[in-house]
């Protein structure tokens, strides 16, 4: 199962950066899509402005603080992320952050 980290971050680490350092920063990710992440998902990191998209596998979460509407942060860690080309992805957008929720999909 591959999961979708969506990007539009404020104030955070760049896209670019975050692919240098393989840690996702302040991920919002719900109790339900807790119990399906894991390490050695598949992960598809994707910013929507600068149409970028880098694939990999995920090797943790870390909890990394709390939304104003008590959901839990997680800086997500990553490896052996590489870029491909880009591609539009449906995905449901949580209202935090502008994050997209993390959400199953097929490659």
């Amino acid at each position: 199962m591959t999961f979708l980290f969506g990007w539009a971050q404020q104030g955070k680490r760049s896209f670019a950066q975050t692919l240098a350092t393989a840690v996702g920063d302040g991920f919002v990710v719900s109790s339900s899509q807790l119990q399906q992440l894991g390490t050695g998902s598949n992960l598809i990191l994707l910013d929507e402005d600068t149409r970028q998209r880098a694939r990999g596998t995920m090797v943790g979460l870390q909890p990394n603080g709390w939304t104003l509407k008590g959901m839990q942060r997680y800086d997500v860690l990553m490896l052996n992320m590489q870029m491909v080309p880009y591609q539009d992805v449906a995905a449901q957008k949580v209202g935090c952050c502008g994050h997209l929720t993390p959400v199953p999909f097929t490659l």
